[in-house]
């Protein structure tokens, strides 16, 4: 045991009037104290290599957004942020405990309104303005997403809405502030419990206490995650993905001598210090190619992800954040000069970005129908690099005029130097006038965005629109008078050698789909009178055989099966030769293809043409190729057809209908079929 010196307090804090993390603080404090030793409280400067890792983790997340072929794990740049936040927070509190024995909750939370809330207030005016000029979907919700952005509870408002961090059809425009409330809970919590965590006087303790609450988090994360499932409730929770913060603050403790004044301690690894220091450039180096690996090897749809990936991905860049602090040489060179500009300004980047992103791809004109790959692929870059351009001009805007002024001189001081140049040159007054004038435009136009925002997506309307059409179909055959009504059928036999096969009616069939049949049932109905439909959303292809089984076995399966659900995910073959079996040999079968920009969509659809072609009493029913013409009769979402796509999916059906029909004599499907026709 070794009784170490409190610091001096002018080590402790930057001097008066410099933003804590900035670059004039850091050269307050000599490199020796800033960089070099291996214990000891850090002082509440800018520390070296945070601003490079920040930078690092905030291009990480753009890639994954702009580009996310090209880094689909770079997701796992939020992840990075925690762990720094985490560092940062715990390490300036413990800062203060050193000074003054006490934590200020109420200094604390103040300046982390200054510093989060003044970027994020242009953000929210200004994209929803931006939105409102779009209008249609983008509105959807807004009321919701702004009142999560206001109260920082962005993560447990999506939730609750069943909002997908994951989807691609439904464009939110403030969906990357989940990270934000998650930071921001942690942020009005953490005081509190750091002070209960100081009162345990021994520090060996203290960590174990806060690494079993980062334990707590990823092991919950572990136990809700369930495969093949949308993650996003164990990826938003702040129960589930807190361990990142945890993470850093761990780390903070461990790097700090002692939270109390003349406090005894023991020196975690002390015998180890005479290697550490050659050791850590290499531990640093290492710890950042290993982060590179995760986010080119583990996308976000990887189970790994949430059953270790991620907290691997935090042990990792706390390990980053060590090196960067702890060594002169590996932090220098992790700020270089470009890093270091993004890192300062990476939380208007992270803020700016997406709502960029989804205003300019809402905006800009869609790839042809018969567009190249290549062509999409130009289209994509475009959007990405003028989304890069505006994400940088704003942030950098941001950082100038909203940020470093506030952080600087506080709200007080910042009303006292507008009223000061209203009183100055007429350039200062007309600069201050104008403005206001530019914040009232982009109030009014927020205001009307909110005021005018539609209650549900194109895409779900349709969805409804069908919905309803399935109960009212449902409830005309339960009803006397809707069976009285049906129009008499004539069963006729259908020979092995008939040659002018007639089509079934819908009487004779029954059809599984996904969300875009359940849109299209309407015009099913209208086109195959009596047709039974069972159709759902987010429905994929391997739930197709357990659904037609049960048909069978409780005698509900018709003699032709139509089968589409191909949009939500890839198919297997083995799938496919279920369904074959459920349906039996002497039933016909069409296979609806897909038509949507998802990654898997050209596979479903390559397997479901080979699955047809090899099966003589198998037809494909190409909607792909039909609806490729007329994507202005989509939904919103490119997906789900209004009632014009729905008469072409139900055309499209027909079509295969009519070929299954059309069989030569010898490909009939047999002497004692049956055929139902109207009088």
């Amino acid at each position: 045991m070794k009784r170490l010196p409190s610091p001096s307090p002018s080590l402790s804090a930057p001097p008066t009037g410099v933003p804590e993390n900035s670059p004039a603080a850091a050269t307050s404090v000599p490199a020796s104290v800033a960089l070099t030793p291996l214990s000891g409280p850090l002082p509440a400067v800018r520390w070296a290599g945070l601003d490079g890792l920040r930078a690092l983790a905030v291009i990480a997340v753009i890639a994954y957004h702009f580009f996310p072929t090209v880094l689909p794990g770079g997701y796992i740049g939020v992840d990075v942020f925690f762990v720094i936040s985490g560092f940062l927070i715990t390490s300036l509190l413990l800062a203060e405990h050193e000074r003054s024995g006490r934590i200020s909750l109420g200094r604390f939370w103040t300046r982390r309104v200054r510093r989060l809330v003044p970027p994020l207030v242009p953000v929210l005016l200004v994209s929803a303005s931006a939105a409102l000029l779009i209008g249609g979907d983008v509105l959807v919700g807004l009321g919701r997403q702004i009142l999560g952005a206001a109260t920082f509870s962005y993560n447990w408002v999506s939730i609750g809405a069943n909002a997908s961090y994951f989807a691609t059809d439904q464009p939110e425009l403030f969906r990357n502030l989940w990270s934000l409330a998650v930071e921001e809970q942690f942020y009005l919590v953490w005081p509190l419990a750091l002070a209960a965590v100081l009162l345990i006087p021994r520090p060996r303790l203290r960590l174990v206490l806060v690494l079993a609450l980062a334990a707590a988090s990823a092991l919950w994360m572990a136990v809700l995650y369930v495969p093949d499932a949308d993650p996003t409730r164990v990826y938003f929770g702040s129960d589930t993905h807190s361990f990142g913060l945890a993470i850093g603050a761990a780390l903070a403790l461990a790097l700090a001598r002692s939270t109390q004044s003349g406090a005894t301690v023991e020196r975690p690894g002390s015998a180890l210090h005479p290697v550490i220091p050659r050791l850590l450039p290499w531990l640093g180096l290492g710890a950042l190619l290993a982060l590179g690996a995760f986010s080119i090897l583990m996308p976000a749809d990887s189970p790994m992800a949430y059953r270790g990936g991620l907290v691997a991905v935090s042990l990792l860049s706390a390990v980053a954040i060590w090196a960067g602090v702890r060594s002169a040489r590996f932090g220098q060179h992790l700020d270089a000069g470009p890093l270091r500009y993004l890192g300062a300004r990476s939380y208007g980047i992270y803020l700016w970005h997406w709502p960029i992103l989804i205003l300019l791809q809402l905006a800009w004109p869609t790839a042809s129908a018969h567009a190249t790959p290549s062509a999409e692929v130009t289209r994509t870059v475009l959007i990405g690099v003028l989304a890069l351009a505006l994400t940088l001009l704003a942030a950098s805007a941001s950082y100038r005029w909203v940020e470093q002024p506030i952080r600087r001189l506080g709200f007080g001081g910042s009303i006292r130097r507008v009223k000061a140049r209203l009183r100055g040159t007429r350039v200062q007054r007309q600069t201050v006038w104008a403005a206001a004038l530019v914040s009232c435009f982009f109030l009014s136009g927020a205001t009307a965005a909110l005021a005018g925002a539609p209650s549900i997506a194109s895409s779900e309307a349709v969805i409804e629109r069908g919905q309803h059409a399935m109960e009212a179909a449902a409830h005309d055959a339960q009803t006397p008078a809707g069976s009285a009504n049906m129009a008499p059928q004539v069963v006729i036999p259908l020979r092995a050698e008939t040659s002018d096969a007639i089509a079934p009616t819908g009487a004779r069939m029954s059809a599984v789909g996904d969300s875009v049949m359940l849109a299209s049932a309407p015009e099913l109905q209208e086109a195959f009178p009596g047709i039974a439909i069972d159709a759902a959303v987010s429905r994929g292809m391997n739930a197709a055989p357990e659904i037609l089984q049960n048909l069978e076995q409780t005698g509900q399966l018709r003699d032709v099966v139509v089968v589409g659900l191909g949009t939500n995910g890839p198919i297997e073959d083995a799938d496919l030769q279920r369904i074959r079996v459920a349906i039996g040999p002497n039933r016909q079968l069409i296979m609806v293809n897909a038509f949507a920009d998802r990654d898997w969509t050209p596979s479903v659809n390559a397997t479901l043409a080979d699955f047809s072609a090899h099966y003589r009493r198998i037809e494909l029913a190409d909607w792909s190729t039909a609806i490729a013409p007329h994507t202005d009769v989509l939904a919103e979402d490119n997906i789900h057809p209004g009632p014009t796509g729905g008469r072409i999916y139900a055309e499209t059906v027909g079509s295969a209908v009519a070929r299954l029909a059309d069989l030569p004599p010898g490909q009939q499907p047999g002497p004692n079929r049956l055929l139902l026709l109207p009088n």
